[in-house]
């Protein structure tokens, strides 16, 4: 069983940067593709970006699309979600999830994709 610790959250302006890094145990993160979820106050959660165990797909959330990237470093065991040109409504607490038994080049945006989930990091952006 994996373990997921992500880290990176704050408070930010509208318009800037925040880069979270989400941290797999057991040094396989290799074996996972990986995802990025957020849930807002009073809100369901909902997708924003997921990456294939090969690193070469990636799939993002409209709202997400042009201004987040999700990258993958297997040797350092970690899943980086950066987050350019934020909005308020970004504001969330972001989860990142990982996926086992989806195909090498698959990025699931479903969430009971992902077998398991980390803690969660807030995100808050200001006006």
């Amino acid at each position: 069983q994996v373990q997921l610790v992500e880290s990176g959250g704050g408070l930010a302006q509208a318009g800037g940067s925040l880069r979270l890094s989400c941290v797999a145990s057991e040094g396989a993160l290799s074996r996972y593709a990986m995802g990025w979820f957020r849930q807002a106050s009073g809100n369901e959660r909902e997708f924003v970006a997921a990456i294939s165990r090969s690193g070469q797909v990636n799939s993002y959330a409209d709202s997400a699309k042009g201004r987040f990237t999700i990258a993958r470093d297997n040797a350092a065991n970690t899943v980086y979600l950066q987050m350019n040109g934020l909005k308020p409504e970004d504001t969330a607490v972001y989860y990142c999830a990982a996926d086992f038994r989806s195909s090498y080049s698959t990025a699931s945006r479903i969430q009971v994709q992902y077998e398991y989930w980390g803690r969660g990091t807030q995100v808050t952006v200001s006006e």
